[in-house]
């Protein structure tokens, strides 16, 4: 289990519930996102997120891009 600080580069799917943007994991389970930028063109496609955790599944994202 990671802590609070750690460093997170992982891919998965961004979706958008609410007001809310997650990325569920390739590995399992999600992650809330914290955002600098709203990437709507980003919802429902594959993506790399990388950022830092900032709670139990919440990250603070430094970016979010198309996986390849």
């Amino acid at each position: 289990m990671l802590g609070v600080g750690a460093k997170i580069d992982e891919t998965g799917t961004l979706i958008r519930e609410g007001g809310a943007f997650y990325l569920r994991r390739d590995l399992g389970g999600r992650y809330e996102l914290e955002l600098h930028r709203t990437p709507v063109d980003l919802v429902e496609k594959r993506v790399r997120l990388v950022g830092t955790l900032v709670g139990p599944a919440l990250v603070n994202a430094d970016g979010v891009a198309p996986a390849e």
